[in-house]
C-alpha cells in the first residue's frame, strides 16, 4: 500500500494553527518578559557569532590581542633556558611590541652551556632572573617553551595568561592555549604567530612589521638546536619556518652563536662520558659523576650519540645534592621521555620526561637512597633499570 500524502491545505491549516498558537502565546507575555527574552536571543546570537569570530583567527592573532589587553606582560621561560625558549621569549616580546605592550623577558636558574651564554650575548639579549614570584615583572605572565611555571618559589601559585608550548604537559593560560607537542621546536609556532599578524622579511614591505636580523637568527636557532639541527624530531612545519626566516637571517651571528668557545669542565665530563659508558647491546648509560656545570650532561650525551652501534643513551651526573638525568635516542624502539618517566617512577620527589628523541629527569639523591616511602635503590641497581626500560622491559 501507498503512503497516505497530506493535503496541501490539511498541511497549510496545520502551519496557521500553529503560528496563531505561537501568536496568542507571545501576546500573552508580559511586554518586559517579552522583551527579555527577545534581548536573551539576539544575545545568544552575538555570543555565538563572536566565539567563531575568535576561534576562526589565526592563533598568532589571538594572541596578539591577549597581549594587547595588557600594559606590561613578563614572558617567563623554564629554569635554565635554552635557545629555543630565549628565541620563543625574543617572539613573543616582538608581537607585543606592535600593539604597544611593555614586556619583561625572565627565567629561574642560571644560564651555563656556553651556547645558551652565547645565544643571550651574541644577540644583546636583556633577560631577568627569577627567585620567587614576587620577582615576576608582571600580574600577566606569558609562558614560553613549558607550559608549569616552576624551579622558583611561589610558582604553583602563578596562573599564565598565555601558554606556548610543543612539550607535552597539561599545563594551560587562562585566556590562550596552544600546545603541539607534534612539533620540534616552540620556535617554530612563534615563525608561524609572527607571519600570522603580517611580519615580513622583506625590508622594503611596509604592509607588515619587520623581523629583524635577531629575531630571524634567534628563531632559526631555536628550531636548529632543538631538532639537532633539523635532524630529529623535526615536522614539516619546522621547514616551512626556517624558508620563511631565511631572507632575514645574520649569518655572521648565527656562527658566532653555534661555534661559542668550550669550557673545560665541560670537555673533562664529555671525556668522561666516552671513556667510562657502559654499553649493552645498542644502548650506552654513564655516570658522569660529580659535576659542576649540569648543562655539560646533555652535552655528554650527544657525544655518546655519534658512537658507531649506539642507538640510544642515558647520561647522568650529580650536582647538589641532586642526580640530574640526560637521554638521547634515534632508535624507533625506544620513546625517550617515557623510558626516563618510567625509570623513575617509584622514586619519590623524581621527575622525568620528554619526547621520543630526547628526554631528561631529576632525582633527589636522598630520596634515591631511601628517605622517603621507598626502600631506596644503588647506582648499579639504577643502571640496571636503565637498561631495562630502554629495553622496553616494564616492571
Amino acid at each position: 500500500m501507498g503512503s497516505r500524502s497530506v493535503p496541501p491545505s490539511a498541511a497549510s491549516g496545520a502551519d496557521v494553527l500553529v503560528i496563531e498558537s505561537v501568536s496568542d502565546w507571545a501576546q500573552s507575555l508580559d511586554p518586559l518578559v517579552l522583551s527579555l527574552l527577545v534581548l536573551a536571543v539576539v544575545g545568544l546570537g552575538l555570543g555565538g557569532w563572536w566565539v567563531v569570530r575568535w576561534f576562526r583567527r589565526p592563533p598568532g592573532v589571538r594572541l596578539q590581542r591577549v597581549l594587547d589587553s595588557h600594559d606590561d606582560v613578563a614572558i617567563l621561560m623554564h629554569p635554565n633556558p635554552d635557545p629555543d625558549a630565549m628565541s620563543c621569549a625574543m617572539g613573543v616580546a616582538a608581537i607585543a611590541e606592535t600593539v604597544d605592550t611593555d614586556t619583561t623577558l625572565q627565567f629561574p636558574g642560571e644560564i651555563r652551556h656556553q651556547e645558551n651564554r652565547a645565544f643571550r650575548t651574541v644577540l644583546g639579549l636583556d633577560l631577568d632572573r627569577v627567585e620567587s614570584g614576587s620577582d615576576l615583572a608582571a600580574d600577566a605572565v606569558v609562558l614560553v617553551d613549558h607550559n608549569t611555571p616552576r624551579g622558583f618559589t611561589g610558582a604553583q601559585m602563578i596562573e599564565p595568561i598565555a601558554v606556548v608550548d610543543h612539550h607535552p604537559g597539561n599545563g594551560a593560560g587562562t585566556k590562550f592555549t596552544d600546545v603541539r607537542t607534534e612539533y620540534g621546536a616552540a620556535s617554530t609556532i612563534l615563525v608561524e604567530y609572527v607571519e600570522a599578524i603580517g611580519g615580513t622579511t622583506d625590508d622594503e614591505d611596509e604592509d607588515g612589521p619587520p623581523i629583524s636580523p635577531e629575531l630571524a637568527t634567534g628563531l632559526l636557532y631555536g628550531i636548529q638546536s632543538d631538532t639537532n639541527h633539523l635532524t630529529n624530531g623535526c615536522s614539516r612545519a619546522e621547514f616551512e619556518a626556517a624558508a620563511y626566516l631565511y631572507d632575514a637571517i645574520d649569518e655572521d651571528l648565527l656562527e658566532r652563536i653555534a661555534n661559542p668557545q668550550v669550557s673545560d669542565d665541560v670537555l673533562q665530563i664529555k671525556a668522561t662520558a666516552i671513556t667510562e659508558k657502559r654499553v649493552e647491546g645498542p644502548f650506552a648509560v654513564c655516570d658522569v659523576g660529580e659535576i659542576g656545570n649540569v648543562d655539560a650532561i646533555p652535552q655528554a650525551a650527544d657525544e655518546l650519540m655519534h658512537l658507531e652501534g649506539v642507538t640510544a643513551v642515558v647520561v647522568y651526573g650529580q650536582h647538589d645534592g641532586t642526580l640530574h638525568l640526560s637521554g638521547r635516542s634515534r632508535d624507533d624502539r625506544v620513546h625517550m621521555g617515557e623510558t626516563l618517566r618510567h625509570a623513575v617512577s617509584d622514586i619519590p620527589m623524581a621527575n622525568a620526561g620528554g619526547h621520543a628523541r630526547m628526554g631528561g629527569g631529576q632525582i633527589s639523591i636522598d630520596h634515591m637512597e631511601g628517605i622517603g616511602p621507598s626502600d631506596g635503590i644503588s647506582k648499579p641497581e639504577f643502571e640496571e633499570r636503565l637498561f631495562s626500560a630502554l629495553s622496553g622491559e616494564r616492571s
